[in-house]
């Protein structure tokens, strides 16, 4: 896929090749619908979730999918649940044909809801 400007979640998908694009449109709609008032857009040129600061997003590359936490601590508290899937501090990567469980990317999205929301009320309370 060549780099572009992307301005929305449905022209990146739309970008990808078709089976990338089962497997992040599944992505989306399971952020949705944990998280409806999230705010979805394009940042870094992946598309993104805010609520109470960023809070997760996915992109489609040349060999794989990945999914990223945005932010370096969340996915340590899933090493076990994540063998046998590349991972680094923030972003897991996945081929479409092997995706994450459902089960575990809900536990990891609702996670950083929490991290995200203790986050914004202990700014709240300062």
């Amino acid at each position: 896929m060549e780099k572009t400007n992307f301005k929305t979640v449905d022209e990146y998908i739309a970008m990808q090749p078709e089976d990338k694009q089962e497997a992040l449109e599944h992505l989306r709609q399971l952020i949705r619908t944990l998280i409806p008032q999230a705010e979805e857009g394009i940042s870094y040129q992946i598309p993104m979730y805010k609520y109470h600061g960023m809070l997760c997003g996915f992109a489609g590359f040349k060999n794989h999918c990945s999914f990223t936490t945005a932010n370096g601590k969340t996915l340590s508290l899933f090493q076990e649940d994540l063998k046998g899937f590349k991972f680094s501090p923030s972003i897991i990567h996945f081929q479409p044909n092997k995706p994450i469980p459902e089960e575990l990317l809900e536990r990891i999205i609702l996670q950083r809801v929490a991290e995200n929301e203790q986050k914004a009320a202990e700014k709240k309370r300062k």
